[in-house]
């Protein structure tokens, strides 16, 4: 049976983000942003705040499980934050050796462990240790750092360490986003470790998910920024592959997600700037995901206060032009 993931972005899937997503239908289980483990055993508040999911059994409003993610280069400080964050209610600990940030990599975190697979042995194998058998260890990485000559080393060396699970977005550091993602190589890994894996990258569209999954043979998709940008997207694939219709959203319906998110927004007291800057980059995402987001984002682009956005959306949620589903447009 085919399982959808709800990628953990940093700086755009927060707890809001999964709450509306996993609510939309078709993701099996979301993960957090990354906790950047750098010099300390976090306090408990820290948790809270990456995941507040952790008050009420790790789970969506809607009920999906949430993995905490930590990143970092230290094995036993890595360890020891696992073990706190199961103590807090984690049902997984997943570790981020994908993320392409420039400063992550410039601290020896994210992708820039790639380089050396001992790294993610280590860590990994710390991880696990400081963490009930019980519970699950899950890894993150791509096709490598510069090059993808180690993608296979790399692979092994999450399997080794004892991770039961892991997840490969199909580009390297390097390459960033740029498309393609390279899904040929998710076959070669999988045929290579023997625990489950996740494919990762550049799945937009349900036809991108069908010819992902013919390419890299797995069973498991991780969705970014397709899901972002197309917020059924999940639900879609679901449909598909249980060769059923969907029922497709309309640019209203998603219109009418992120005025959620806005209310969402002002519970946690956070500044008008913040949240104007969290819709429309939303907003921007959308545009390769539905075409009435691209004069959307043009009319709200210089708008500062969050009543004038609200207002804005709202209208056009009630256009009965937007109202009508569409097939969600393919990425550029």
């Amino acid at each position: 049976m085919t399982q959808l993931v709800l990628a953990p972005m940093e700086g755009l899937v927060d707890w809001r983000v999964r709450q509306l997503l996993s609510a939309v239908g078709g993701f099996d289980h979301c993960v957090t942003e990354f906790i950047r483990v750098s010099q300390t055993l976090f306090p408990a508040h820290v948790f809270y705040r990456y995941c507040p999911e952790l008050h009420q059994g790790c789970k969506t409003a809607s009920g999906l499980p949430v993995l905490v993610q930590l990143m970092g280069h230290d094995p036993e400080l890595l360890g020891e934050n696992a073990a706190f964050a199961v103590e807090l209610g984690a049902p997984g600990i997943d570790i981020n050796f994908g993320c392409p940030s420039k400063t992550v990599n410039k601290r020896e975190a994210g992708a820039s462990l790639l380089k050396c697979p001992e790294n993610l042995y280590h860590i990994v194998k710390a991880v696990r240790a400081a963490v009930p058998d019980h519970i699950p260890v899950s890894a993150k990485i791509r096709l490598g750092y510069a090059d993808k000559e180690l993608f296979l080393e790399n692979a092994r060396a999450v399997e080794e360490g004892g991770a039961q699970h892991l997840t490969v977005h199909a580009r390297t550091k390097m390459e960033g986003y740029k498309p393609p993602a390279h899904w040929e190589y998710l076959a070669r890994i999988r045929e290579a470790i023997s625990i489950p894996m996740t494919a990762n990258g550049e799945i937009w569209t349900v036809e991108d998910y069908r010819r992902c999954r013919d390419i890299s043979g797995c069973t498991s998709f991780m969705l970014g920024r397709g899901a972002i940008a197309c917020p059924d997207l999940a639900a879609r694939i679901k449909a598909f592959e249980a060769g059923q219709e969907p029922v497709k959203q309309s640019w209203s319906d998603v219109l009418g997600l992120l005025l959620t998110y806005i209310d969402l927004l002002a519970q946690d007291g956070t500044t008008e700037n913040h949240q104007a800057g969290r819709i429309k980059q939303w907003v921007a995402l959308m545009r390769k995901g539905h075409a009435p987001a691209a004069q959307c984002f043009d009319d709200i682009k210089r708008i500062r206060a969050v009543s004038e956005l609200q207002e804005k959306l709202q209208q056009d949620r009630d256009n009965p032009a937007y109202q009508r589903t569409e097939d969600p447009i393919a990425a550029e």
